[in-house]
């Protein structure tokens, strides 16, 4: 016997198959196939006493829950990551609580990108750390909606724009440096609030015994490559942009570090070197980070250059618990 059913997933459009057909699809594919028997058929169906069987078949599409340890599993391997993984279900769909999780973060990775920095606040953290007083510097982009439309006016500095009140270079102080340091907002001024002066503070601590730094500077609406212009205008060998990484449904706080050697206005992401994902505890840990970026200066003088050829060795030796110092790790870097 056939019947007519509208299978309304995965088949593009409804077609004729057979009962045992439809049962074996159930039983192969997870989470099964809804079948609805169409208005006409069902009537038949009642005509005939045969409805009773049919209704049997559609039983079987019914979610059963899974195993106690099958949710453990889930359970143990949720705590291992961020990520969205093993988040069970209701019937054919996501459990409510899932589905409100999923609309929070995604409120809280707009609300990251668009919340202002309050740059007021931020100087006086970075000022008490005690390497002087923070300039700041506007990108090109006249506001945060300009900023996300154009990345192009983020890498430059309002003074080459004639913007009205926009802080021009000349507010930076020349000092010639070995590095600088500039604190950018990016597209999460919230990770620059959040770890911005922590993570500056433990690289501080990491690199002021070894060279001489110069008095950081807050940059507002700005892109990584802003910073290759406040560089120039220090006279620093090396720049370090602490900016805030584009949020995700994980994470909306994460804090990015950027190294440039030898800056210069036209420098390109292959001459840089990156240090992701600095928000602990669930990330890499403020000393950590300032490890592994001091280990990169270290090569990069050697080097002579940063970017693609300089490789960041002192991860493995982190991960073993050991402590990286600017020598041992500048010795594991390739000439």
């Amino acid at each position: 016997m056939r019947v007519r059913l509208e299978v309304v997933a995965p088949l593009d459009e409804a077609e004729s198959i057979s009962e045992d057909d439809v049962r074996r699809a159930m039983r192969g594919r997870a989470g099964g196939l809804e079948a609805v028997a169409s208005r006409g058929e069902r009537e038949s169906a009642r005509a005939d006493g045969a409805g009773s069987h049919r209704a049997s078949s559609g039983a079987e599409h019914v979610a059963r829950p899974e195993s106690e340890a099958a949710q453990q599993f889930w359970t143990d391997l949720r705590r291992s990551t961020q990520s969205r993984i093993g988040l069970g279900r209701t019937g054919d769909a996501l459990p409510t609580t899932r589905v409100l999780e999923f609309r929070a973060a995604h409120a809280a990775a707009r609300d990251a990108v668009h919340l202002p920095l309050d740059v007021g606040a931020l100087g006086e953290r970075v000022a008490a750390l005690g390497v002087g007083e923070p300039a700041h510097v506007r990108s090109r982009a006249s506001d945060r909606a300009e900023y996300l439309r154009r990345p192009d006016l983020g890498r430059l500095p309002a003074e080459l724009s004639g913007v009205a009140g926009g802080s021009a270079l000349s507010v930076v102080p020349r000092s010639g440096a070995e590095i600088g340091f500039v604190l950018a907002d990016g597209l999460s001024p919230r990770a620059l609030t959040d770890h911005g002066p922590a993570t500056l503070a433990a690289l501080i601590e990491e690199l002021a015994p070894h060279y001489s730094i110069a008095p950081p500077v807050i940059a507002t609406q700005a892109r990584v490559a802003l910073g290759d212009h406040i560089a120039d205008a220090m006279g620093v060998a090396t720049v370090v942009v602490l900016i805030g990484e584009r949020p995700g449904l994980s994470v909306a706080d994460s804090l990015g570090i950027y190294l440039t050697h030898l800056p210069r206005p036209g420098r390109t992401d292959a001459d840089r070197n990156c240090v992701s994902n600095t928000h602990p505890p669930e990330g890499l840990g403020y000393a950590q980070a300032a490890k592994v970026v001091a280990g990169l200066i270290s090569g990069a003088r050697r080097l002579g250059r940063s970017g693609v050829d300089l490789k960041d060795t002192s991860r493995a030796a982190l991960a073993e618990g050991a402590v990286v110092s600017i020598e041992s790790a500048n010795g594991a870097l390739p000439h």
